[in-house]
C-alpha cells in the first residue's frame, strides 16, 4: 500500500473575489453547502493519505480551525510570510515531505478518478492532471510526445496544444522536485518575480524526467465570482440535496438550504446555496450563494455573491457584497 503526503498551498489573497476575501481565506469560500476547501479534502479521501501540508497565509487560524472541526486528517501548518510563487509556497513543505507527494492547489475543483491514475503510473516519475481548454491562452498549457509531457508552458501566447494544467500534481519522489525548485531559487528562474512549480517540471523534463498527463472528467474553477457561481450549479446539479418545507414557497431545484434557515413567501432556485441562520422573506433569489446570518427581504437577486451577516432588503440587483454589508432602501 502506497502512503501519500499532500501539500495544499493556500497563502494567496484571493484578490479576484474581494470583497469576501477580506474577512476570511477563499479556501473557505462556500459553494454548494460547504467551504471549497471541504470538497478538495473530500475528494482525497479515497487515497492513503499519510498527512496533509497546508502552506497557509495571514488567517491561518480560519484554516486550523475549520479543518480541524470538520476532518481527522494528520496535518501540519507552515506559514508563507512572503509571497514569491506557488513554487515558493511548496518548497516550505520540504522538511515535511519525502515520500510521493500530492500537490493540490484550491482555485479549482475537480471531478475523476486520480487513484486509479496514481496506480497506472507505470514507470514514469509524475503526473500531472489536465483538462481541455478552448481558451488555452489563460492556462499553463502541457505539450505531449509518446505518451510523456515534453514542455509545460505558462498561458503560451502560440500554444501547443488545448490541455490546461489544472493545479493538481503527483510526484514519485519527492525529494527530486524539493531539488528542482531549489534551483530555481539557486539560478533566479522566475516569472515575473515568482518561482513557479511549472518551471521546476520544465528543468525536470530537460533532465529526462518522466511525467504523464492524465485528464479528469470535469473541471471546475473557483477563483472569480462568475466561475465560482457556476461552479456552484454543476455541484448543486450533480448532487443530492434535500431542504425542508417553507412556508409560501416554491423551491426550483437544485438547491442546497441548510436546516435553520427560514424563509417564507419567497421563490428561491434554481441553482442557490443558503448557509446556516439567514432568513428570505419575501423575495426571489437564483443562480446565488448566500453565506451565513444573511437577510434578505422584499428583494430579487440573481447571480449573487453574499457574505456573511449581510441584510438586503427592497431591491432588484445583482451583488457582489461582503460580509456584515447592508444594502437597505426606503419604501
Amino acid at each position: 500500500m502506497i502512503y501519500i503526503k499532500a501539500i495544499i498551498p493556500l497563502a494567496g489573497k484571493g484578490t479576484r473575489l474581494r470583497p469576501h476575501t477580506y474577512s476570511k481565506p477563499k479556501p473557505l469560500l462556500h459553494v454548494a453547502g460547504k467551504p471549497v476547501l471541504g470538497h478538495i479534502l473530500d475528494s482525497l479521501k479515497n487515497l492513503n493519505i499519510d498527512e496533509i501540508i497546508f502552506i497557509t497565509g495571514d488567517m491561518e487560524d480560519h484554516i486550523v480551525k475549520y479543518v480541524s472541526k470538520n476532518y481527522d486528517y494528520k496535518c501540519t501548518y507552515v506559514k508563507q510570510n512572503e509571497m514569491l510563487g506557488d513554487g515558493h509556497a511548496i518548497s516550505l513543505a520540504k522538511y515535511n515531505v519525502e515520500e510521493d507527494v500530492i500537490v493540490v492547489f484550491v482555485d479549482t475543483l475537480f471531478v475523476g478518478d486520480i487513484k486509479k491514475d496514481i496506480k497506472n503510473i507505470g514507470d514514469n516519475e509524475g503526473i500531472v492532471w489536465t483538462s481541455k481548454t478552448s481558451d488555452p491562452k489563460r492556462f499553463g498549457i502541457v505539450e505531449i510526445k509518446n505518451d510523456s509531457i515534453v514542455s509545460i508552458e505558462e498561458k503560451p501566447e502560440h500554444p501547443k496544444s488545448d490541455l490546461a494544467v489544472i493545479g493538481l500534481y503527483y510526484f514519485k519522489d519527492a525529494k527530486k522536485m524539493f531539488n528542482y525548485l531549489e534551483k530555481l531559487h539557486e539560478n533566479k528562474i522566475s516569472s515575473k518575480g515568482e518561482y513557479r512549480l511549472a518551471d521546476a517540471m520544465g528543468l525536470m523534463i530537460k533532465d529526462g524526467a518522466k511525467l504523464k498527463s492524465e485528464t479528469v472528467d470535469m473541471w471546475l474553477d473557483c477563483g472569480k465570482p462568475e466561475t465560482l457561481i457556476e461552479t456552484n450549479r454543476y455541484l448543486l446539479e450533480n448532487g443530492k440535496q434535500t431542504v425542508n418545507h417553507y412556508k409560501n414557497c416554491v423551491i426550483n431545484y437544485p438547491v442546497y438550504i441548510e436546516n435553520s434557515v427560514f424563509a417564507e413567501n419567497s421563490v428561491i432556485g434554481p441553482n442557490v446555496s443558503i448557509a446556516r441562520g439567514s432568513k428570505i422573506i419575501s423575495s426571489i433569489v437564483s443562480n446565488s450563494i448566500i453565506g451565513e446570518d444573511v437577510i434578505i427581504e422584499n428583494t430579487v437577486l440573481d447571480y449573487s455573491l453574499v457574505g456573511n451577516k449581510a441584510e438586503i432588503s427592497y431591491t432588484k440587483k445583482k451583488l457582489n457584497v461582503g460580509d456584515s454589508t447592508q444594502i437597505l432602501s426606503s419604501h
